[in-house]
């Protein structure tokens, strides 16, 4: 029966290979118990690989199996933070780029509604204070003159201003001649109603339309002075024709309406959307404290 070796007895290879299988069984048993509790799948042995070099045969047998699934765990705690970190730090940007769009559309609208000029709204020009033709009876005590009694007496400073506007240049569109067939009327037309220009026949209003606009064209002229022109408008008619000479052409009115108004009542001699005419006289004959007014629309123009 032989002797049991010694320590000594044995050689490098021999205690190399002893190593090894001390190794190898302790990593089984550890494999035994991992596999036992579900946390590995079975590993072949290593018994076909008894070459392997010490410091392979160490490093295996010195792992730590159960730090495997903690550093699997944290690794994936990590990857969730990490991508966390990165959508938020996405959604970020693009509530920046949203934030900077708006920024730039609200200043661009400010520049746009600064740059728009508000519509203006004319004030309206004071041309007549009272209605054209206004003066004293020729028979009263002082005779036939400008009645600015007529005039509201806050309103008397600015009879000089409007008395001093400007004559339009003639212009081949404005009219130069009227013609009522009704009651023998055939007078020449001048460019403004003051007392000036009626004594030279039936005045335009200065800034009412020339004939054949779509506007009002607002003539006067005296009724028992200076030719007595517009004596005799409490005739007309409705239906009756008022023909309006320009250098260039005629247009023929048809009388629409007559009405007596206060001398204060400008609103006659507003402009209108459509073309008409108006003609204004003092009334009633030789007494001369209120208007007469004949409205006309537009029936025809020819050459």
């Amino acid at each position: 029966m032989s002797k049991k070796q010694s320590v000594r007895d044995l050689s490098v290879e021999e205690l190399r290979w002893l190593l090894m299988e001390k190794r190898r069984s302790t990593r089984q048993q550890r494999l035994e118990r991992y596999r036992k509790s579900g946390r590995v799948v079975s590993v072949a042995p290593d018994a076909e690989n008894p070459s392997l070099d010490s410091w392979q045969i160490r490093e295996v047998a010195d792992l730590d199996l159960d730090e495997l699934p903690k550093r699997s765990q944290g690794r994936r705690i990590l990857d969730g933070l990490l991508l966390f970190v990165e959508v938020c730090a996405v959604v970020g940007f693009l509530y920046l780029v949203y934030s900077g769009f708006n920024l730039v559309r609200d200043l661009n609208s400010e520049a746009a509604s600064a740059m728009v000029q508000p519509t203006l709204t004319p004030t309206p020009l004071i041309t007549a204070l009272v209605l054209p033709s206004g003066h004293t009876p020729p028979n009263s005590p002082g005779g036939a003159q400008p009645n600015e009694a007529e005039i509201p007496e806050h309103l008397r400073p600015l009879v000089q201003s409007i008395a001093n506007i400007q004559v339009p240049t003639p212009g081949p569109e404005q009219a130069v001649r009227i013609q009522i067939p009704g009651i023998q009327i055939d007078a020449p037309i001048v460019q403004g109603d003051g007392w000036e220009q009626l004594k030279k026949g039936v005045g335009q209003h200065v800034g009412s339309a020339d004939p054949g606009a779509s506007d009002n064209v607002v003539l006067s002229a005296h009724n028992d002075i200076f030719g007595e022109i517009f004596r005799d408008l409490d005739r007309l008619k409705p239906g009756d024709e008022i023909i309006l000479f320009t250098n260039r052409r005629s247009y023929t009115y048809i009388v629409a309406d007559t009405q007596v108004v206060e001398p204060t009542e400008v609103e006659v001699m507003a402009p209108t959307t459509r073309p008409v005419v108006t003609l204004i006289s003092c009334y009633p004959y030789l007494v001369d404290d209120q208007r007469i007014v004949v409205t006309g629309r537009l029936k025809s123009g020819g050459s």
